[in-house]
């Protein structure tokens, strides 16, 4: 049986999700220091440039590597910025079930990049990888992602009470910790095959083709907009880092 996921890159019309590479250091340093990733996520504050390399050159790709998940950096097919993160992390190959997280740089948020790269990847985890289910988790004061949640189709199954911690800003400028619910939600093949959602995923192929189509003046990408889901880290906790 199958416990690794491929080497991939997603496109959609506008987005294209692939591995992140060591050129990403800087545009993910950048955006893993906005102050409302902070507060929803559990990454290092201040994240440094140090972090942002071992996440890019070793730790996103261990993900895949060891079977737990596989890392998506998102990014905007026509420009290449970074718009954000999509991971699906504590995978069950025996479920065939996994969780998704995401992130969403602040330039691209309000433009549905992250309801559009979530759902582009659980659209090749069901047709491609023959999952049965995917599961998101959003803080339950986290509208933005809940409504991305309900936008790709999800269903809230419950609320798993003091289950999260989340940041608050304090008034010299630090940071403090504040339980929170977690509202659980799900996404089965079905819920695919009836809604009405985004339906633009283009397909995929192999990382090592991408590269070499890129090599040759084909467009890389970089991500963007509202809120995905869960919330989730560059470290694959889960929160729903984005807010419009």
């Amino acid at each position: 049986m199958t416990t690794t996921f491929p080497d991939v890159t997603i496109s959609t019309e506008r987005l294209v999700l692939r591995p992140f590479e060591e050129e990403d250091v800087t545009a993910l340093t950048e955006m893993m220091n906005d102050e409302n990733i902070t507060a929803w996520t559990s990454v290092p504050h201040p994240y440094t440039r140090a972090d942002a390399h071992a996440w890019a050159t070793r730790e996103s790709h261990t993900e895949r590597a060891e079977g737990r998940g596989i890392v998506f950096a998102v990014t905007e097919f026509l420009t290449q910025r970074l718009v954000g993160i999509v991971h699906l992390r504590n995978t069950n190959w025996r479920t065939r079930a996994t969780e998704v997280g995401y992130v969403t740089a602040p330039w691209a948020r309000g433009e549905g990049y992250a309801s559009e790269s979530v759902l582009a990847v659980a659209q090749w985890l069901f047709r491609e990888q023959e999952f049965e289910r995917l599961e998101l988790r959003t803080a339950a004061d986290n509208t933005a992602s809940q409504q991305v949640a309900q936008k790709i189709g999800c269903i809230s199954e419950g609320v798993l009470r003091n289950a999260w911690t989340v940041r608050t800003q304090t008034t010299d400028g630090g940071w403090t910790d504040t339980r929170t619910d977690l509202i659980v939600w799900s996404l089965l093949p079905e819920d695919l095959d009836e809604g009405d959602g985004y339906d633009g995923y283009d397909g995929y192929e192999s990382h090592e083709s991408h590269r070499s189509h890129d090599t040759h003046g084909g467009p890389g990408g970089h991500p963007g907009d509202a809120v995905a889901g869960q919330r989730s880290d560059a470290h694959g906790h889960p929160v729903g880092a984005d807010r419009k």
